[in-house]
């Protein structure tokens, strides 16, 4: 036995024959001894919510949920602008967004300028920065934003009635207008 497997117990395999697959594993062979669950391979609604990103407060979606694309952008950027694929486009299904049917509609209202495909994806587009990723961040602000308007309940308007007094001050409005016009339309004297 040699000195750096002094230590570990025999039946525990090197971090080298780890890696290359080999070791004391008997009949699993060549697998990989993996600590975290592959979440490769699970569907995007399968996976936990709090592994993503978080849109608003409350509201988590799966990183996979998002699509980014990039675009040469527009504007000031020297040779950089002319090089790089620095304009991020973001592209999202409403549908996929856990949040309740009303904010929903209220996101859809929102965001009508932003939407394709039947009002089903939104679409968010930041050319504005110099940097891809200052771009990215510049869309998720933006969905942010949309999404905390959309959430937030509107408030209620509640009918009420004007106040007599109210009432008596508009009907005294119009008698002293009517009695202005009248004065206006009386015709002199004629002897």
């Amino acid at each position: 036995m040699d000195a750096s497997r002094a230590n570990q117990p025999e039946n525990t395999p090197r971090s080298s024959e780890l890696r290359s697959g080999q070791g004391d594993s008997g009949a699993q062979g060549s697998k990989k001894i993996h600590n975290e669950p592959d979440e490769t391979r699970l569907p995007h609604h399968a996976r936990s919510p709090a592994d993503g990103i978080e849109l608003a407060p409350g509201v988590r979606v799966a990183s996979s949920v998002l699509g980014w694309s990039y675009a040469s952008a527009s504007g000031p950027g020297g040779q950089n602008v002319n090089r790089r694929s620095t304009k991020a486009v973001l592209r999202l299904k409403i549908s996929e967004i856990p949040i309740l049917p009303g904010a929903r509609r209220r996101l859809c209202a929102l965001a009508k300028g932003w939407l394709v495909h039947d009002g089903d994806e939104l679409v968010i587009a930041s050319d504005e920065h110099r940097s891809q990723s200052r771009n990215r961040q510049a869309c998720l602000d933006r969905l942010r934003e949309l999404l905390v308007r959309a959430m937030a309940t509107p408030k209620r308007r509640i009918a009420t009635k004007p106040g007599r007094g109210a009432k008596e001050r508009r009907l005294r409005a119009k008698r002293e207008q009517s009695q202005k016009k009248e004065r206006r339309r009386e015709k002199p004297d004629q002897d």
